[in-house]
């Protein structure tokens, strides 16, 4: 996957938009980051509820990452872009946007498609 294959996805969120911090693509909403990118573009970090993130990367160390030392406080964790196809990658933006909208966005979002 690559950082425009996720763009696609992520535009078109309702209340989502992209900024650049520090040199590297996030997005927003409202001013909550729910979705961010390593500087060389390789790894994803996305909202994930911290008490599930420990069974995430075991689960699957090849794909996805603890989130930084400093990042552990919140709700995050990282995936390598290399090692997910179109459908998952389209299904974790969803469901970290889905965390940081309110819930009667991403109702009105599911029931659209």
């Amino acid at each position: 996957m690559t950082i425009d294959e996720v763009r696609a996805v992520a535009d078109l969120l309702p209340r989502s938009y992209e900024v650049l911090v520090r040199d590297r693509v996030k997005f927003r909403v409202g001013r909550t980051v729910w979705l961010a990118f390593s500087a060389d573009e390789t790894q994803m970090g996305f909202a994930f509820p911290r008490e599930e993130r420990d069974v995430l990367v075991a689960s699957e160390p090849e794909v996805f990452l603890m989130p930084r030392r400093s990042d552990l406080r919140f709700n995050w964790v990282e995936v390598r872009l290399d090692a997910i196809d179109a459908d998952r990658m389209r299904e974790i933006v969803i469901d970290a946007w889905r965390l940081v909208v309110p819930k009667t966005v991403a109702l009105a979002y599911s029931a659209d498609r």
